[in-house]
């Protein structure tokens, strides 16, 4: 598998993109990452989104045109996408409309296969309702959205947020994982689970 990382948007959020022998991958799809992949002559698959946000979905709706297959845990929405919010901050934000093709269980016990990956998935609410984790535990690596970041966690004022619902969601699903797991955070850089747990302020 080859992983890279592309950071774009106002928000510089990360995109992750996974090559395989069996197909091409993105989580996530910030804003100009279409553009990017096809600079990169690489056809997207499948695209995971660890919640929907709308920094994480700009340019899910070109993807989903270009041929990949979408999948969340919630079918789309302006409310998860924070469009209705913009509009009242006078700031609407231009996400163009998707569809979700498949929605994601996330269920430790039933992995999701795709590519030739297994990836278990958790559900981790509080910055977002829809918030998934996705872990591949073959490589030790997770994409942990805007629920973990390097020193920090996700900002929980947002509809639907709730700062001890995160903390607890963090708690069960991530910080059970082996310490040297690599957390990939919708922002920032990437960091690991025993540093985290060691080191970040808001789960000491």
């Amino acid at each position: 598998m080859k992983l890279t990382t592309y950071t774009g948007g106002l928000c510089a959020t990360n995109g992750f993109l996974l090559e395989t022998p069996d197909g091409n991958l993105l989580v996530d799809a910030p804003d100009g990452i279409s553009a990017w992949v096809v600079a990169r002559g690489v056809r997207v698959d499948h695209l995971l989104l660890t919640h929907q946000h709308f920094d994480h979905v700009l340019d899910a709706a070109a993807l989903q045109a270009a041929g990949a297959c979408l999948h969340a845990m919630e079918d789309y929405s302006d409310e998860f996408t924070l469009e209705s919010l913009s509009r009242k901050w006078g700031m609407p934000v231009p996400v163009v409309p998707y569809r979700i093709d498949q929605r994601l269980l996330p269920d430790p016990t039933r992995p999701l296969s795709l590519c030739g990956l297994q990836f278990t998935l958790y559900h981790v609410p509080g910055h977002a309702v829809d918030s998934v984790v996705f872990y591949l535990p073959e490589f030790e690596l997770a994409f942990s959205g805007d629920t973990l970041f390097a020193g920090s966690i996700g900002r929980t004022d947002l509809p639907g947020g709730s700062h001890q619902l995160l903390l607890d969601g963090i708690a069960r699903h991530l910080l059970t994982l082996p310490p040297l797991t690599r957390l990939l955070p919708g922002h920032g850089p990437a960091t690991s689970v025993a540093e985290e747990a060691a080191h970040n302020p808001y789960l000491q």
